[in-house]
């Protein structure tokens, strides 16, 4: 009788569902960054006289409010996003992606809830939409206008944040700002094979 050997099949290992860790607290300081960022750029913006955000009509908009509203949604975040990947120490650019959106997201409700206790003033004009309507305008017939110029305006400084929180969190990992960086990464886990008889 001829018994035959099989020569063991070597099968690699599923592929294994990995979280990524946060750490809170260097979320906690990029929010924290990012709120007295964005503070510092409002009262800028508003020696500048970049402060006609809160008018009534959009012809009161001048280059200088764009340019300190652009720049300083942008940039109040994207120290945030700096800030927390720094502290976490994350040398990888997606995970500090991760952490600059989750300080923007921490962030934001702390802005809502100073904008209702009347702090609306040292954010900048543009964050005067998340204040209500109703503190926007002093005349009723002329509160829808002022609403939707308002609306927009803030939606755009939260946008605006959101892209800079991730891209310096981008920066802060170290590397290089290119989409396909990720497939050419050398890979740090592996998992060894596993073999079946």
């Amino acid at each position: 009788m001829q018994t035959s050997t099989k020569a063991p099949v070597r099968v690699p290992d599923p592929p294994v569902w990995a979280p990524w860790s946060i750490n809170w607290s260097a979320v906690w300081v990029g929010a924290l960054t990012g709120l007295a960022a964005a503070v510092i750029f409002g009262l800028m913006g508003a020696a500048l006289g970049g402060t006609a955000t809160r008018s009534l009509s959009w012809t009161a908009v001048t280059r200088l409010d764009v340019a300190a509203a652009v720049l300083g949604a942008f940039l109040a975040f994207a120290a945030a996003g700096w800030a927390a990947a720094k502290v976490a120490g994350i040398p990888f650019a997606e995970p500090a992606m991760l952490h600059g959106a989750l300080a923007w997201l921490v962030a934001l409700p702390i802005v809502l809830a100073l904008l209702s206790f009347g702090a609306g003033s040292a954010f900048g004009g543009w964050y005067g939409g998340l204040a209500g309507p109703a503190s926007l305008a002093p005349a009723a017939d002329a509160i829808t206008g002022s609403a939707r110029a308002t609306a927009l305006t803030s939606l755009t400084a939260i946008l605006l944040g959101l892209m800079g929180s991730v891209i310096g969190g981008w920066i802060a990992s170290g590397e290089p700002m290119t989409l396909s960086h990720s497939r050419t990464r050398k890979t740090v886990w592996s998992q060894p094979e596993r073999s079946v008889l």
